[in-house]
């Protein structure tokens, strides 16, 4: 006969949570890094608690300078320089420019593991401030209500149009879209043209002719870019360049002080050809042309 079997659940032990998270913890004797909890639950941006995470396991002398931290997290140099601008103002990350015994100046980074003084924000970004009610007006004495038309209203400002793709240039949009053909990572977006479009106009306007604009923008570019393709357009097309120099004076004559050119003429005597303003002889066939040797 088979043993009865019970389809109950099996208790669950009586120390563990109902919810939430259960730790599984395992004794570390090495590589392991110590953090503490104001730090680790540090309200805020998940990218400042790893980025500090980071440098903490991170030995003596190692870089944390934005461009290593770019290399080694995914996010980018904008979201790397926040987290340790937080960092910094929270008093986990120090900065000093010391001096060295050869004279030079260099930047030296200190990490605490707790703020000196405690740091000015241990839990993050203080919460917003609750709104203002707004005031009550006044009635006047008697308890009139004031008439509607004595209540003055703040008129809304009318919202500015956003230009659009065909308010721009049309040259110069297609300037900025023939940047994908050379490279492909120089791909814009409809507002990112339209904002880059005047840029790129005044270049035409200065005498810069497309192909030459699609060369400076599209020449030496970095490796791996570290923001939108966009900011690297715009930071090539910040400086208008100079007007296209005036054409170089002209080397010959005018025609007023050109000398006349006679046309051909053939001669009635000897049929030769010589130049005169209108037919007739040439002057071996002219009387008294040719000169009588002396005797």
């Amino acid at each position: 006969m088979a043993d009865p079997q019970s389809n109950a659940r099996l208790r669950a032990d009586a120390g563990a949570p109902t919810s939430g998270v259960i730790h599984v913890r395992t004794r570390l004797t090495a590589d392991f890094t110590v953090i503490s909890n104001a730090l680790a639950q540090r309200r805020g941006s998940a990218v400042t608690v790893g980025v500090a995470a980071y440098i903490s396991s991170l030995p003596d002398g190692s870089p944390v300078s934005i461009a290593a931290l770019c290399e080694h997290f995914s996010e980018g140099e904008i979201l790397i320089s926040r987290a340790l601008r937080e960092l910094e103002a929270a008093g986990y990350l120090e900065r000093r420019r010391e001096r060295l015994s050869t004279g030079q100046i260099r930047t030296r980074t200190y990490f605490y593991g707790v703020p000196p003084d405690g740091g000015p924000d241990l839990d993050g970004p203080p919460p917003p401030k609750p709104p203002r009610p707004p005031r009550s007006r006044r009635r006047p004495v008697g308890g009139a209500a004031v008439p509607p038309a004595a209540v003055t209203t703040e008129t809304e400002k009318p919202a500015v149009a956003r230009p659009t793709l065909s308010d721009a240039d049309p040259q110069a949009v297609a300037v900025l879209t023939s940047l994908r053909r050379i490279d492909p990572r120089l791909v814009l977006s409809e507002q990112e043209a339209v904002r880059l479009a005047p840029a790129v106009t005044q270049w035409l306007a200065a005498g810069v002719a497309p192909s030459q604009v699609t060369a400076l923008l599209t020449a030496r570019l970095p490796d791996h870019f570290l923001t939108r393709p966009a900011g690297i357009l715009a930071f090539r097309l910040r400086e208008t360049p100079l007007p296209a120099p005036p054409p170089l004076p002209r080397l010959l004559p005018d025609d007023a002080t050109r000398p006349v050119v006679l046309p051909f003429q053939t001669c009635d005597g000897c049929e030769r050809a010589f130049r005169a303003p209108e037919p007739g002889r040439c002057r071996e066939c002219r009387p008294g042309g040719r000169l009588r040797a002396a005797g």
